[in-house]
């Protein structure tokens, strides 16, 4: 595959900062409360929680769209968690992404398109295998 476009950001762990090489990210990181941290800073949890709401966000519109269905104002809130990993006692990702449909798509027909959205969101393909991903439509 060829990217069309690539991030580039550098971080130098979870206590410290992540900046993007064109310098329009550079955000403090920090250890949430419930790590032992004082959480004054965003996390990796939070960055990939923003980037796949995001993206999925955008991936739903472009299903509608393509479906010719007025998706009007759509959300996603995901809840990306660090949870213990039984299999090798480390952590592994967890994610919930909460879908906020109009009233008119809260149907069998707006979970069609959150379906086809999570099959051609590149997040979605990513985590794919990898982590849970639950999908709850509002």
């Amino acid at each position: 595959m060829n990217a069309v476009y690539t991030a580039v950001v550098t971080a130098n762990g979870r206590d410290g900062r992540a900046t993007s090489a064109d310098g329009h990210l550079d955000v403090r990181l920090a250890f949430p409360p419930a790590l032992g941290g004082d959480g004054q800073g965003t996390n990796p949890e939070q960055l990939f929680a923003a980037g796949y709401a995001a993206c999925f966000t955008s991936t739903l519109g472009v299903v509608g769209r393509e479906a010719k269905i007025r998706t009007g104002d759509i959300s996603v809130t995901a809840e990306i968690g660090l949870a213990k990993d039984d299999t090798d006692g480390g952590f592994a990702i967890t994610a919930l992404l909460r879908v906020k449909l109009p009233e008119a798509l809260r149907n069998e027909t707006g979970r069609k398109l959150v379906e086809q959205a999570h099959a051609g969101c590149p997040y979605s393909k990513a985590t794919r295998g990898n982590i849970p991903v639950e999908l709850i439509v509002e």
